[in-house]
């Protein structure tokens, strides 16, 4: 009897870096599991059919990251009717920028419950399945706000410095158990729809190499996933050239 198919799923998967480290795990067999607000359901169902014709296998979920009972149902679904997860990648975003004056409670409240909270959520649900099996990998994506608090980003780095603390907790009391917990700090702009509707000049940026590429980030979160446990890395950080430390 033929071993069920390994799954991947991804939280928070667009047209950017989530949609290509989706790619990257369907080309390497992996049956890729993408989820967004329901509201993205038309776009999120496009990237699945792109990656089926491409010869990946590929499923679409409207899901509210946030919301306990969802993300409950969704991994209780995919492993019931799809395949028991080998990866989960936390990939929300959340990046906003306003004053710290002008940052509204519902603001900050909002941009922790989409970066912080619902990251807690990917990594319980994601350990709760993982550790009666013994293996597994749990990959939170950071920010250059992870490591750093600059200013107007008050909200974003607050939620992004509690995601990062959360990866280091969870790689401390699950490595033991087989679980590989990693945090991959992206630190520069990445080419996507926030660049694009903020950055004027990206196109510039893009031909001069300042630009972080989702295609050139995805095979790092693969890399991550296929390392053996005698030297696991917890931490990463990826920058273009250009990027000051």
């Amino acid at each position: 009897m033929s071993s069920p198919q390994k799954t991947c799923l991804i939280i928070g998967a667009g047209d950017g870096l989530g949609g290509a480290i989706a790619r990257a795990f369907a080309a390497e067999g992996l049956a890729v599991c993408l989820t967004r607000r329901a509201r993205h359901m038309a776009e999120l169902e496009a990237l699945a059919d792109d990656i089926r014709k491409d010869g990946g296998t590929a499923h679409a979920f409207g899901v509210d990251a946030r919301n306990e009972e969802e993300m409950t149902a969704l991994f209780d679904r995919i492993e019931n009717e799809i395949g028991p997860l080998d990866v989960v990648v936390f990939n929300i975003g959340a990046n906003v920028r306003f004053g710290v004056t002008e940052t509204t409670s519902r603001v900050y409240t909002k941009v922790w419950e989409m970066a912080a909270f619902a990251g807690f959520l990917t990594g319980r649900e994601a350990a709760r399945v993982m550790t009666p099996r013994g293996r597994g990998t749990i990959l939170f994506t950071g920010a250059s706000a992870s490591l750093r608090g600059r200013e107007g980003f008050s909200a974003f780095a607050g939620a992004k410095h509690s995601l990062r603390a959360l990866a280091q907790s969870m790689a401390r009391e699950l490595g033991p158990k087989g679980i590989h917990v990693g945090h991959i700090v992206i630190d520069g702009l990445i080419d996507g729809v926030f660049a694009r509707e903020n950055f004027p000049d990206l196109s510039a940026r893009i031909e001069r190499g300042e630009v972080l590429m989702p295609a050139d980030i995805a095979p790092n979160f693969v890399w991550l996933w296929k390392q053996p446990r005698t030297a696991w890395t917890h931490e990463m950080d990826l920058r273009p050239w250009t990027e000051s430390w």
